[in-house]
């Protein structure tokens, strides 16, 4: 059924980090549940911003097995089996990460330029473009430079996105959206909520996607059925 005057639109706030694998399968996945929903023309999704590691200094660019090592205190091997299980998951759902070339660097400046997408329209343009060159192709998503090409590629303009980073700007929306996430339960990423009603935490099956979708779908004043 279309969308009717005074009731609300399907609504899912997704909040996510670039360099988070999880949340790019979560995507994917979330993705596929849109496709057999059926009514994803009259669903709005909007990726909010979440570090995951934000005391990571800005400017320390770092390969992601000694990052993870250093964090966890697992050895170089077993780094390698915990991301290569990850690559295994990514890979079922089309996504060929590339952990060797993956740099782990402080996502904040990536999240406005997101926030400056998402200003233009281009909120999941963005986030998966960011996603992508970070996990797949091993960009290094803290240089300007480099943020300002990927935000081109999706239709920011680049004296735009140049400005915005060589300022503050949007400083505060992420740190809004940081502070959102975590009055409403989430402790990590992904974390999708629907409606303001219904959460759900983590890269869950298409299934529950699906399931999530359609009881928020049948809520008392959603326009979607």
């Amino acid at each position: 059924m279309s969308a009717v005057s005074g009731q609300q639109r399907l609504r899912i706030e997704v909040w996510s980090d670039v360099v988070c694998p999880w949340c790019y399968i979560g995507k994917r996945r979330l993705d596929k549940a849109l496709d057999q929903f059926g009514h994803a023309d009259e669903v709005e999704v909007v990726w909010r911003s979440f570090q995951l590691d934000p005391t990571h200094r800005e400017g320390v660019r770092e390969p992601v097995y000694g990052a993870l090592a250093r964090k966890t205190g697992g050895s170089p091997a077993q780094v390698r089996a915990m991301t290569g299980q990850l690559a295994e998951l990514g890979a079922a759902e089309g996504l060929a990460y590339d952990f060797d070339r993956a740099v782990l660097v402080n996502t904040f400046d990536a999240h406005r330029l997101n926030q400056l997408g998402r200003a233009h329209g281009l909120g999941s343009q963005m986030h998966e473009r960011l996603m992508r060159a970070h996990l797949i192709e091993g960009e290094v998503v803290d240089d300007v430079e480099t943020l300002v090409r990927l935000g081109d590629e999706v239709g920011i303009p680049a004296d735009e996105a140049r400005k915005v980073l060589a300022g503050d700007a949007y400083a505060a929306d992420v740190l809004e959206d940081t502070r959102e996430a975590q009055a409403l339960g989430a402790s990590g990423v992904p974390f999708f909520v629907l409606n303001r009603a219904y959460g759900l935490s983590g890269a869950q099956p298409v299934d529950t996607f699906l399931s999530a979708l359609r009881k928020a779908a049948a809520a008392p004043g959603t326009a979607t059925r």
